[in-house]
Parts: structure tokens; sequence; C-alpha cells
């Protein structure tokens, strides 16, 4: 197993996979994800059939989960539960890099490249919420009202 040299890049966030549920038997799945200073997802979100943990590895991500903000430093770890709805901001003036550990590992990078597919179909217009919706439901992820 070896890292994917893809950078797959939705708006401003950078993500690279490190393992794919097919590289572990299912069992989980990681990826590096980087966020500049003001960046977000803004779409509030949940999932069902996995948990979602948190590695700080540089500077500090907040994440709002079920209404409660955490701030991540390096070092720290946060778990999102299966079903917490959740989202994460850089309100700090540094880039943040954070590694996310999927288990099971059911998400990959397909996810992540339909997104970024539906957001370059918009031409620096808004983007089709109702086709990204689309996506995050096919993948396991229920968009938050």
């Amino acid at each position: 197993m070896s890292k994917t040299t893809e950078e797959i890049r939705i708006g401003e966030l950078a993500i690279h996979f490190l393992l794919e549920g097919k590289d572990t038997g299912g069992a989980l799945a990681m990826f590096e994800f980087e966020v500049p200073p003001g960046g977000k997802v803004p779409a509030a979100h949940s999932h069902d059939a996995y948990e979602e943990t948190i590695y700080g590895v540089q500077a500090v991500m907040t994440f709002t989960v079920d209404g409660q903000r955490n701030e991540i430093r390096p070092g720290e770890v946060l778990c999102i539960p299966r079903g917490a709805v959740h989202r994460f901001d850089n309100l700090h003036p540094e880039t943040a890099k954070c590694l996310a550990v999927l288990t099971p590992g059911i998400l990959g990078p397909e996810y992540f490249r339909e997104v970024a597919a539906v957001l370059k179909a918009s031409a620096g217009g808004p983007p089709n919420f109702a086709a990204i919706g689309e996506v995050m439901r096919r993948h396991g992820l229920t968009p938050a009202a």
C-alpha cells in the first residue's frame, strides 16, 4: 500500500487519499485534507454508515458537530459519530491540515472527484446544489436541512 499521489481539489480544499477501503479489506479509509484560511465546507452533513475521526496535523481547524464548536489543533483528535451533523471551517490565518480516518472505509476518492466535477461544471457560477446533494446521497452522506 502506498500514498496516492493524486490531489483532488474541491474549490480551495485539497484532498489526498492515503488508504482506500479496498486497501484495508473495507476496515478503514484515510485521507489528508488541507484548508486555506477562510476555507470551509458550507454544507453540513451526516453519515450513518461510518464514523469519521479527525486528527489535527497543522494549524487549527474548527469543526461544528451537532451544534458544538471544536477547535482541533496539531496532535488533537475528534471522533464524529455516525449520524452526527457536522461541518468545518478554517477561521485562522494559516492553512490547516487534518487527517481523516473513516471506519469502515466505505467512502473513497470517487465521492470527492464527483463533487469536484459538479463544481467544475458550474464554470465559476453558482454550484448546482441539487446535483451536489445527489452525489452526497449516492455516497452515503446526508445533507443537513
